[in-house]
């Protein structure tokens, strides 16, 4: 699947169950990545709100679902340099947000292997945000423990998602998860 807004990786034994739930939302693809599907909705909110109802009605409801991370913006690379460029980028449109907060840039890779390094560009683009904010005399901090923003960046071999998710986000929907 080309065109997703969501990444959802979904525990052993849980694939039918997560294609049947997951979509009532939108559609729903395999990528080639084991239990990992990308989806494609029209309303990310909705989808948060509908899976935390079914979480709080039945909580084994979602026993499938190991994470799932909503994308706000999307885009297509296929160098590291690519990457890191449309990353800052995409990174940058946050920085209005992050002004005085704590935060740190979190990447899931799936592909990729030996051209992007998952640590490294995390680095490069906390260091990145960091300059931003100084520049514009509104210093950040990254910390790791309990930050007020975590920005999520997801790869699916050539195409990556970009998010920022909020401490209240996160604690209103516990099966985001970003580690």
């Amino acid at each position: 699947m080309r065109d997703w807004n969501v990444v959802a990786v979904i525990r052993e034994g849980g694939f039918d169950e997560a294609l049947r739930v997951l979509g009532e939302f939108g559609f729903v693809g395999r990528s080639r990545f084991y239990n990992v599907l990308l989806m494609k909705v029209a309303d990310i909110r909705q989808l948060l709100s509908a899976l935390r109802r079914r979480l709080a009605e039945a909580p084994q409801s979602l026993a499938f679902l190991s994470r799932i991370l909503p994308v706000e913006m999307t885009f297509q690379f296929s160098t590291r340099e690519e990457f890191e460029s449309k990353a800052k980028e995409s990174v940058l449109v946050y920085a209005g947000e992050l002004g005085g907060k704590i935060f740190h840039v979190r990447i899931h890779r799936r592909g990729s292997k030996g051209r992007l390094s998952s640590p490294e560009e995390e680095r490069l683009l906390d260091e990145f945000l960091l300059g931003e904010l100084d520049r514009k005399g509104s210093p950040g901090r990254i910390s790791f423990e309990d930050p007020d923003a975590v920005i999520a960046v997801e790869t699916v071999e050539n195409r990556a998602g970009v998010a920022l998710w909020r401490r209240e986000d996160l604690a209103l929907y516990p099966f985001i998860r970003i580690e």
